[in-house]
């Protein structure tokens, strides 16, 4: 048992408890509990329902313990039942029997003669009030023919008379017909006569019938079935008397007038002893009648009260059962989910049953056993971490670094790499563990070059050559494969790195490896420059002297020649001469300009007025009808060298006429496009920014494959008698300009594109 339900059964059994006191107590005190017998009921029925709720929920807890067979189940379910019979059974006889008792006791105590008595003895004492208020009547309407035969000045003095010769009565007034006083004589005890005047119910009774004569005070004694019932006394007093209100005839003067009505009333009390005597029935009979309609709720509350007192019996049985269940398996139950712990892996000490007995020592050997087991895996897991976390930072540095790293075994089988052998290579490194380098698609010139280096420093070794030599380095260069994002661009060239490696089968190999394409490709470009600047400071020099000399020739030996084929064949050599000394010029003007391109000025620029100014010395000339221009209005002006820039369009467009003139499209119309537009792109830092992309496509051949791959190299070219350094130089200036350019070729038609995207905007001039 949780210590949540202990706490909850030992605040519900002291709240039952308050609650048997509270109702034990109706029994002396019924009337105050009546009042509030709702209230007690309810609170009742809720804590009853608590101590229902906790109950039931411990019973489920056990059944579903004993369904999923815990150990230790069973028995607390036998101790449970034992233990709920014991309080039950005994508790339910004695329920019985109290309540068959509480029943017949309480109807005991109202015998029917006790309230037959009790109703005669209201009965004789209203008949003795109505004897009094009838001779009252008899005496008061004696007294009004009285006044009625005399004179009006001698009712006081009759009125005073009746006063004097009857004891007990209080006032005896005369008042007409509105109920104002006209004559009045009181008894020694009444002072206040306001409190004794009729009110218009009283009149209007006197009026209709023969008189009004009612007892007040002393509701219980007063009959109420005679004229209408008196409203409660002015000045509050409870002394029981009897009113008798009547009209004086009205006698007949001598002038035959009539006098204005007038009513006679006397207030006489009742004799005191006989108000006394009616007084102690009226209260006995309340108290009767009040116990009397009280019974069935004091039969309710004992039933209610030994109810609680069977509930609280048999809850507290049942949790003393769930108690003492609970500290006798409690010892068991700890083995047996120490034993499942230990199975699982969960060697934590069980807590120790403060026992004396061999369950209390049964559990302190099992700690002891844990313990020591405990100890032995924490050194283990120590081990393990230690070689975990060694692992972990090699994967680490081997996953962070920037080289492909492969791990293979003495079949060459690939067993582990790193994530830039899949950046490098192009292939997923999950497939490709496993398998053998020269069974993976596209690496079997890589998987060649690898197997041939470790077998030629096997064969050194053998050999006794390079022995100290653990490890080799050389340059591979391999295709780019298919699936790469650009298949058409050149060779990766690869700088690998071997040497032995004891793996779990005995020996094998590790093999790292670097993409240098990128550097091979800078080194060519600084090597080009190189030599463009040596080129152009070692030819230049004697080419002019070389052109002169020719033409010098040709103008002293042409006169001198007789046959005209000698003057012809002279012409030729002299023209050829200077035709090649003007291409060599030119390469190493081209040279130079690539090896010492002055840096770019740049300034506020509109591309569009740049290409239009260019356009206009083409699309004057032959050929003008193939160029197309689609420039976009109001594009925002880039910082940009207008010098370099018209160079760079000038060479672009010659390249695509080029392109047309060498193989002009097959069933088409040659045509050159030159179009301008404004984009928007996401920069680093997440905004949006605005560049011009400046765009020449023709409809030509396209770019070869190879060509593609190196077309910003130098002296990389497909024309005759290019040198393949205009696009070179094109890359160089962009570059200075800090843009981007790229060439591609058309993938649903023919001819190729070249982009360039110029991302420096000039400042927006305010005006």
């Amino acid at each position: 048992m949780t210590p949540a339900l202990r706490y909850l059964f030992v605040v519900a059994g002291a709240t039952v408890s308050i609650l048997l006191f509270l109702l034990a107590s109706a029994s002396d005190n019924s009337g105050l509990f009546d009042r509030y017998y709702g209230w007690l009921l309810g609170l009742n029925a809720a804590v009853a329902l608590a101590l229902l709720i906790l109950v039931g929920v411990s019973l489920f807890r056990l059944y579903s313990r004993y369904r999923a067979g815990k150990f230790g189940s069973k028995l607390m379910t036998r101790l449970v039942l034992l233990f709920a019979a014991i309080g039950v059974l005994p508790g339910l006889v004695i329920f019985l029997v109290s309540v068959q008792f509480v029943s017949h006791s309480i109807d005991s105590w109202f015998n029917v003669r006790i309230e037959e008595a009790l109703d005669a003895g209201l009965n004789l004492g209203r008949d003795a009030l109505d004897k009094a208020v009838a001779d009252l009547n008899a005496q008061t309407k004696k007294t009004s023919n009285l006044l009625a035969e005399e004179q009006f000045y001698a009712a006081p003095a009759i009125l005073a008379r009746f006063v004097k010769t009857h004891p007990g009565t209080q006032s005896a007034i005369i008042v007409d017909a509105e109920g104002g006083l006209i004559v009045s004589a009181t008894g020694p005890q009444r002072i206040n006569l306001s409190a004794d005047l009729p009110n218009a119910p009283m009149l209007a009774v006197a009026k209709s019938e023969e008189s009004y004569a009612q007892a007040e005070g002393g509701s219980e004694l007063r009959d109420d079935r005679v004229g209408a019932p008196p409203p409660p006394l002015p000045d509050a007093s409870n002394v029981l008397r009897v009113r008798v209100l009547m009209a004086i005839p009205d006698p007949v003067q001598p002038n035959g007038a009539h006098l204005a009505p007038r009513f006679l009333q006397i207030i006489q009390a009742v004799p005191p002893k006989l108000a006394a005597n009616g007084e102690m029935l009226r209260t006995a009979y309340s108290e009767y009648k009040e116990r009397f309609v009280a019974r069935v709720g004091l039969r309710k509350m004992y039933i209610e009260t030994l109810t609680l007192t069977l509930l609280l019996a048999v809850f507290g049985a049942i949790a003393a059962a769930f108690l003492i269940a609970n500290d006798l398996a409690q010892p068991l139950l700890l083995l047996a989910e120490g034993t499942r712990a230990v199975a699982g892996g969960d060697l934590s000490p069980r807590p120790i049953v403060a026992s004396s007995d061999e369950l209390g020592t049964l559990t302190q050997s099992f700690n002891t056993m844990t313990r020591q087991l405990s100890d032995a895996r924490i050194a283990v897991d120590k081990n393990r971490a230690a070689l975990q976390n060694a692992k972990a930072h090699l994967e680490s540095v081997l996953a962070n670094m920037s080289a492909g790293v492969m791990v293979l075994d003495g079949e060459f089988r690939l067993v582990s790499c790193n994530d830039s052998v899949e950046r490098i290579l192009q292939h997923a490194g999950v497939t490709m563990i496993g398998q053998q380098l020269t069974e993976i698609d596209g690496l079997q010139e890589f998987a060649n070059a690898i197997v041939a280096a470790f077998s030629a420093q096997s064969a050194h070794s053998a050999a006794g050559r390079n022995v100290q030599r653990l490890h080799w380095q050389r340059q591979i260069e391999i295709p780019r494969p298919a699936n790469s994002a650009n298949p058409d661009e050149h060779d990766l060239t690869l700088l690998t790195r071997g040497s032995r490696l004891p793996v779990e089968s005995g020996s094998g190999y590790i093999v790292v490896f670097d993409d240098i394409t990128d550097v091979i490709s800078a080194q060519r470009s600084i090597a080009w420059g190189e030599v463009a600047r040596r080129l152009a400071h070692e030819i230049k020099n004697p080419l002019t002297p070389i052109q002169l000399s020719a033409e010098r020739l040709q103008m002293k030996l042409e006169s001198r020649l007789e046959q005209q084929n000698d003057v012809d064949l002279l012409n030729k050599a002299t023209t050829t001469i200077v035709n090649q000394v003007a291409a060599m010029k030119r390469m190493v003007d081209d040279f130079r300009d690539y090896a010492r391109t002055p840096p770019a000025v740049l300034e506020p620029l509109d591309v569009n007025a740049l290409v239009e100014e260019i356009l206009n010395l083409y699309l004057s000339g032959e050929g003008s009808d193939i160029i197309h221009l689609a420039l976009a209005p109001q594009l925002p002006l880039v910082m940009g060298d207008a010098t370099q820039l018209r160079q760079v369009i000038h060479n672009l467009l010659q390249n695509a006429q080029d392109a047309l003139l060498d193989q002009p499209p097959a069933g088409a119309a040659p045509r050159i496009d030159v179009v301008t537009e404004a984009i928007h792109y996401q920069s680093a830092d997440g905004g949006t920014r605005v560049a011009v992309r400046l765009a020449i496509s023709d409809n030509g051949p396209g770019f070869a494959p190879k060509i593609l791959a190196r077309a910003f190299e130098p002296y990389v070219t497909s024309k005759a008698r290019g040198t393949g350094l205009g696009l070179a130089m094109v890359k160089k200036i962009i570059d200075e300009h800090g843009g981007r350019i790229d060439i591609q070729n058309h993938v649903d038609r023919s001819g190729a594109s070249v982009l360039i995207l110029l991302l420096k905007l000039a400042p927006v001039q305010l005006a």
